[in-house]
Formats: C-alpha cells, sequence, structure tokens
C-alpha cells in the first residue's frame, strides 16, 4: 500500500500583486521512486511537491481564458467538425481542428473496436483541450517559466475512469516516459501527475462551472461594473504627445506630434525614424509651462494623400506684432523621401487671433464627405466674456466654432480654399460662410466613427469633448447648423441664466456629461471599429485628463441613449498574458486610432510641453480577440533613409511584475478607483525634481488669462519615489518647471549624530555664558 509521501500541494490565490494565500493542503499519495517530468527533469515526489509550491507562490496565477500560443481565445470564423463543443468560443480554428482530429484516428488505427467504443470518447476529449478557452491553464502554459504538461489537467474521479478503462491507449497519447512509469504504478500516481492545484479548472469540471462560463467571451467586468481591459506600451520618452494619425496609404505608419512642434514617424515593427517628420520649433509658440494650451495641436492628412502627398497642421505662433495668433496651413511630403515633409512647401490657409493664450481649440478632420472640419475654442479666459453674447453664440466669428471648408478649392474672394455649398449658413449675411456647428467652448480631440465593420452603421458621425468651464465636462455628436449652447449652457445645465432663459430649445445637448466627481477636463476618443477586439466594437472610448480616468459609452439601441462604464487597467487576472502593463501616465493627452482601427491613448506623467514623459499605449481586450490571420495586414513597404531606432519598453509587464519576488508589502487600497488614480510608471520622471503642484494657488497668467493658475512649489527629489503631479488643468498653464533647490537650503536636516548635536549645545551654552559674564564686567 502507498503511503501520502507529502502534503504541499496547496491551492495559491493571487490577486492584484499581492502575496498568495495558502489554502488548506491537498494529500497526494504516491510512491517514493524517482521520476522524470514531461520536460526530462528526473525528481523524486518530495521535489515534486516543493516544486508545486513554490510554483504557487512565484507567478501563480487565477485560470483565466488563455490559449497554448498565450493569446485570448477566440470565435472560429468557420465550423469546426471535430472539437465541435468549441466551435463558438475556444482556442482553435478549422486548421488546428482538423490537425487534432487526424491525430486522433492515427491513435484509433492502433485500437481494436471494442477500444473505439469504450475509449474513443475519453481520447477525444483529452486530445481537444487544446481547443478548450482555458487551454493555458489545463497544460500549465500561463507562466512560460513553467514546463509544459503533455497531457491536460484532469479532475480525479475522471481521470480514474479513463485509467481504469484505457490505461494502454495511454502510451499512444504522449511518449513521456514518467507519465509511461506512473501508469503502470496505478491510477493514484497516474492522476496526481495530470492533477491541477485548483479543481474547478480541471476537465471535465471547468465544462461545467457556471461561474467561469457564464460572461465567457464576453468583456470582463469587476463587482462595480469597471471594464476590464488591458494595455501594451508602443512608444516613450515623448515631449506632451498631443495626437498620432495615419496617412491612410497602407504602409500602416503612425506619425506621432509633440507639442512643441515635431513629428516622429513609427514603422509598423515598432521601430521610430531617428530624423523627424517635421521639425517646426522655431515657429510653434510653446512653453514649459504646466498645462500651457499653445503649441503643435492638430494635423490630418488629405483622403488622397497617397496620390498627392499633401497635409494639414494646426499650431500657435506669435506674429511681428507679438500677437498670438492660430495657423492653419498645408504642406506636402518630399519628393525624394516619404518620411519627410516639406517644410518650404507651407501655404496658409487660415489664421485665427487669439485673444487669450487658452483655449485654442486643434483639431483638424476630414469627414467621410471629403470636407476639412476646424474645431476651434472660444477665445479663452473664463466664461466667454467676449462681446454681448460671447464669441461661441456669435455668428460672425470664427472662435468657438466647428468650421466646413474644401481645401480642393479656392473662394471667388480669393481664399486659398472653397465653402462647401451645403454649409448651413451660407445664405445668413451676418454670419461666417465657414461655420458649421457653433456654440462650442473647446472641443479638445474629436474623431469620425468608420462605422459597424459589417453593417457600416453609425458611419461618419463625428464624436467631441467639450471641456468644461467649472462643473461639466460634455461628449457631443456634431449636426449641421447646431448649436452646443456654450455660453447660455454648460453640460445639461445654465451657466449664463439670462441667455439660458432665452436660449433655443433647438440646442444640441450632450450625448454624455459628467461633473467635477468624475474629471475634470474630458479629452475626447473614439468609437471602436478595429478586428483584433471585436467585443469593443461601437464602444466610444475616451478620459479625463485630470483625473486619469478612463472611461467608455455605449449606446443603447432602444433608448438611444448612452451608458457610461468605467474602464479599469491592469488586473493581474485579466492581464496576465505577454506585453501586457498594469499602469499607465495620469494626465490623458489624446486619443488615436490606427490604420487598422485599434485604439490608443497618449499621457504623461508630467504635463510640460518639454518633458519627455509621454507614452503611447495601445487598448487590448483580454477576454477574446479576433480569429487568428483574420487581422492580418501586409503594410506597403517604405523606404527609409534615416536610422531606425528599436522600441526598448519601460513600464514592467503584468508578468515581469508577479514573477518579482514580494520584498515589501503590498500597497494599501486607496478609496479611490484604480481606473481613476493610475500609477506613473515613466522611469525618467523619477529623475525631474519632484513638483507639487498646488489647484488653489490662483495667478493671472502672463499672456491674459482669466483662468486659475497652477503655481509650481519645487522640493527636492526623493529617492525611489515616483513623481506626483496633482489637479493640473488644461483650460490654465502654469509657471516654468521649476529648477531643483540646493539642499544647503533653510528646510534641511541635521546632518551631525545627536551626541555631536549635544555636545554643540553645550558648547554654544558656555559660549553664551562667558560672553554674558564679558559683557556684565565691562558695565560695571
Amino acid at each position: 500500500m502507498n503511503e501520502p509521501c507529502c502534503e504541499a500541494a496547496q491551492d495559491c490565490y493571487t490577486s492584484d500583486l499581492k502575496k498568495p494565500t495558502l489554502k488548506e493542503a491537498k494529500v497526494w499519495p504516491c510512491t517514493g521512486r524517482s521520476h522524470r517530468s514531461s520536460s526530462g527533469v528526473s525528481f523524486s515526489c518530495p521535489h515534486v511537491c516543493l516544486w508545486l509550491s513554490l510554483l504557487c507562490l512565484i507567478g501563480g496565477l487565477l485560470g483565466h481564458p488563455q490559449c497554448l500560443d498565450y493569446g485570448p481565445p477566440f470565435q472560429p470564423s468557420f465550423h469546426l467538425e471535430f472539437c465541435s463543443a468549441y466551435e463558438n468560443f475556444g482556442c482553435c480554428d478549422q486548421e488546428r481542428d482538423n490537425s487534432i482530429a487526424a491525430k486522433y484516428w492515427d491513435i484509433m488505427d492502433y485500437i481494436d473496436p471494442k477500444g473505439h467504443k469504450l475509449c474513443g470518447t475519453y481520447i477525444k476529449d483529452i486530445l481537444c483541450q487544446e481547443c478548450s478557452p482555458y487551454a493555458a491553464h489545463l497544460y500549465d502554459a500561463e507562466n512560460r517559466r513553467t514546463p509544459l504538461r503533455n497531457l491536460p489537467g484532469l479532475c480525479f474521479d475522471y481521470c480514474s475512469k479513463f485509467h481504469f478503462n484505457c490505461r494502454s491507449a495511454i502510451s499512444l497519447l504522449t511518449h513521456d516516459k514518467h507519465i509511461q512509469e506512473c501508469r503502470e504504478t496505478n491510477k493514484t500516481c497516474f492522476c496526481n501527475l495530470l492533477h491541477l492545484h485548483d479543481e474547478d479548472y480541471c476537465f471535465p469540471n471547468v465544462l461545467k462551472n457556471t461561474a467561469l462560463n457564464r460572461n465567457l467571451g464576453s468583456v470582463v467586468e469587476d463587482r462595480k461594473g469597471c471594464l476590464q481591459l488591458c494595455l501594451t506600451e508602443v512608444a516613450n520618452g515623448l515631449r506632451n504627445p498631443v495626437l498620432m494619425v495615419h496617412a491612410n496609404d497602407h504602409t500602416h505608419r503612425m506619425f506621432v506630434a509633440e507639442q512643441v512642434g515635431v513629428i516622429w514617424v513609427y514603422l509598423p515593427d515598432g521601430s521610430r525614424l531617428e530624423e523627424p517628420f517635421l521639425d517646426i520649433r522655431s515657429i510653434v509658440l510653446a512653453t514649459p509651462w504646466i498645462g500651457d494650451e499653445r503649441g503643435f495641436l492638430g494635423m490630418a492628412f488629405h483622403p488622397k494623400y497617397r496620390y498627392n502627398g499633401k497635409f494639414y497642421i494646426y499650431y500657435s505662433y506669435m506674429d511681428k506684432n507679438r500677437v498670438e495668433r492660430i495657423r492653419i496651413s498645408e504642406l506636402k511630403v518630399l519628393v525624394s523621401d516619404v518620411n519627410k515633409a516639406d517644410p518650404l512647401s507651407e501655404r496658409n490657409l487660415l489664421e485665427l487671433e487669439e485673444p487669450a493664450a487658452n483655449h485654442n481649440g486643434g483639431q483638424l478632420l476630414f469627414g467621410v464627405d471629403g470636407y476639412m472640419y476646424l474645431f476651434t475654442g472660444d477665445g479663452g479666459r473664463a466664461g466667454d466674456p467676449f462681446g454681448e453674447f460671447g464669441n461661441a453664440q456669435n455668428k460672425s466669428t470664427l472662435l468657438g466654432k466647428v468650421l466646413r471648408i474644401d481645401v480642393d478649392g479656392k473662394s471667388p474672394a480669393g481664399k486659398p480654399y472653397r465653402i462647401p455649398s451645403d454649409n448651413p449658413f451660407v445664405s445668413d449675411p451676418k454670419a461666417r460662410h465657414e461655420v458649421y456647428a457653433y456654440g462650442v467652448r473647446n472641443m479638445w480631440r474629436c474623431a469620425v466613427d468608420r462605422g459597424d465593420p459589417v453593417t457600416k452603421k453609425g458611419r461618419g458621425r463625428i464624436f467631441c469633448g467639450d471641456v468644461g468651464q467649472n462643473r461639466f465636462e460634455e461628449i457631443d455628436i456634431i449636426v449641421k447648423g447646431g448649436n452646443y449652447g456654450w455660453r447660455a449652457k454648460e453640460g445639461f445645465k445654465c451657466y449664463d441664466t439670462k441667455l439660458c432663459r432665452n436660449s433655443s430649445l433647438d440646442d444640441i445637448l450632450p450625448i454624455f456629461a459628467y461633473g467635477r466627481s468624475v474629471g475634470k477636463s474630458v479629452t475626447g476618443g473614439y468609437v471602436y471599429r478595429g478586428c483584433a477586439s471585436p467585443n469593443l466594437n461601437g464602444l466610444y472610448l475616451f478620459g479625463d485628463f485630470m483625473t486619469g480616468r478612463l472611461m467608455a459609452l455605449q449606446e443603447d439601441e432602444k433608448t438611444k441613449k448612452w451608458k457610461k462604464q468605467d474602464i479599469c487597467i491592469g488586473s493581474t487576472r485579466a492581464c496576465a498574458f505577454p506585453g501586457m502593463i498594469s499602469s499607465y501616465s495620469k494626465f490623458i493627452i489624446s486619443f488615436a486610432e490606427d490604420e487598422a482601427g485599434e485604439l490608443y491613448f497618449m499621457s504623461t506623467s508630467y504635463p510640460s510641453a518639454y518633458a519627455p514623459h509621454g507614452s503611447l499605449y495601445k487598448f487590448v481586450d483580454p477576454a477574446r480577440r479576433a480569429p487568428p490571420g483574420k487581422c492580418k495586414h501586409k503594410p506597403v513597404p517604405v523606404k527609409t533613409k534615416s536610422k531606425r531606432i528599436p522600441f526598448v519598453p519601460r513600464a514592467k509587464t503584468v508578468l515581469e511584475l508577479l514573477n518579482e519576488p514580494a520584498t515589501t508589502e503590498p500597497p494599501k487600497k486607496s478609496s479611490t478607483p484604480t481606473a481613476a488614480i493610475p500609477t506613473i510608471s515613466s522611469k525618467k520622471a523619477k529623475k525631474a525634481p519632484y513638483t507639487k503642484i498646488k489647484a488653489s494657488t490662483v495667478k493671472p497668467a502672463p499672456s491674459g488669462k482669466k483662468r486659475p493658475k497652477i503655481k509650481a512649489e519645487a522640493k527636492p527629489p526623493k529617492p525611489k519615489q515616483a513623481e506626483k503631479v496633482a489637479n493640473v488643468s488644461r483650460t490654465a498653464p502654469a509657471p516654468a518647471v521649476p529648477e531643483k533647490k540646493s539642499s544647503h537650503g533653510t528646510g534641511t536636516k541635521n546632518v551631525f549624530p545627536p551626541k555631536k548635536v549635544l555636545l554643540a549645545k553645550e558648547r554654544l551654552g558656555k559660549r553664551r555664558k562667558q560672553s554674558r559674564s564679558r559683557s556684565s564686567l565691562e558695565a560695571q
């Protein structure tokens, strides 16, 4: 009779980088002989138990849907003939299904008719576990450092029946010598080898577990309804990245612009070209003030860029009379180098004088109609104080508007663009004919909906985030001729009571608005229409610059109302995939869409135009991916003359963090949702001066702004501590980046040991007594 040789195979639980908690021990009866694992390493039974215990402590994970290629499961494009139990959701496409079927019939050729009836179902079920959505867990493939099993994890009762009925067939399923030896010993030892420490995930229990399979394949939500998404780091070291666009020329290049006026080219392999696409820092008006809105703000490629090489930019500059202005101009790419713009080709389309330094707008985009849409701010300061009704409600000015122009034509009046004949106010003599919509405050980031990939529903809608004054942030869909209410309204509420009473009932209300408990400066996003994460189709993803909160809106088909859900990033259970990261820089500057329709966002840990702490992140749904091969694209090759700089990630992945030894206690949970206050992951940020920003300090901006200005107070850097920045508003710049203070200031700590301090005090006291006695003698 075999004696139990160890009691060390424990359940382990890891949640959000905490130390695993050990649960009740399982007893493994087995022989004491030495065995060989499926990876060919010899070990004895005590060593097996020790190894499994360490596995739980080092990177052990709760089982989550994952395939043997380390990616999420998917819905096969075609019917699975053999492993049909997984044709709706799993890890096999038709090609893999056919391969498993061929292997099954090869095995069955060696089994007699009686064995067919007795063992056929067992063998089929075991082979098809490669198609299970939990395949990685069944084969111990979630962690690449652990040896891969030859056979999936089987529940003990099921394994015992399989061993009893089909023991001779085991040699046809695997050539592992250790399993063969254990098979001959007894069923207990054999089944212990196939045992999983968490019995809910062993086959066939994993199919019967309603908790695991209830929402299998859907976007994962936590108990509070927060959508669990993951990120990959795509670029870093950027100076306030304000946008990322593609040229729609089938090259799948990404053009990333920094606020200072530099545009970089990123290639499909992730590398960046050493020489920029465009560098106009000498023209662009940008400062190191934290939160300054001026600079390079917008860019859009012509719909026919592939043929005419034209693109358009939107930036702040100061003219010869030192007047701040906005310029929208056209440039062309160099004929000799497709990765370089020709700065001498600039042709001015439109210039606007800016009354103040904030509320500069900055969005350029082309609609599905082929016309260019421009989004301007209301002129700045607070409350749109210009004129009787403000700039936004005054259709005779271009500030606070959505403009639409035809860049391929010229007007009879000599303007370098044409006014589309169906613009809503072309027949109004008191209105500027460029105006398409009005009553906007400062729309920061707008995007065109590509439409549903199959039905094209929603195609052409333009979504915008309009930054609020001091109560509400809003998301709008642009309507021809629409009045969006500012300054009469802010969000759904009145701002200027007098104007609000007289405002039209036809004002366009936002599809969603949120108050200051959620955020203070909206950053508009995109509707997901990509291929790689089909669960996200139709979700509008956006964020808040100030709080770092990521959010999603989904439209109810019946009521046509939009429901908001928070997005939580970095769950160690949901995001335990290669390359996924668990944190992002807090200040969300912009969102982006690549040529394939995948979504990104840009953020920084220090919101200054000259601080290289910005990063670019890509959204990934860990619950479901597209079938293999469906989203493959072949970028058109591009000749590069500039040196390629390979991408070097800075953020640690979830798997790297899980595999780190737990040397410190886990951080205490904050009362704020993780989606609202993400951690700062930039390494360079740690080298910058530690800056505490006081939102309560109010000063007028030097350029005439009336919004509250943020005062920065510098402190010496603290070792091994991430930089912290709080309450920085996009609507008001702060003073220049503070310089590092000397450590010899009045606030420094004593550098003497306590004993020496006491001795120094005693000597000082004696000297004072001596001086007093001398002075009394002199007085006498």
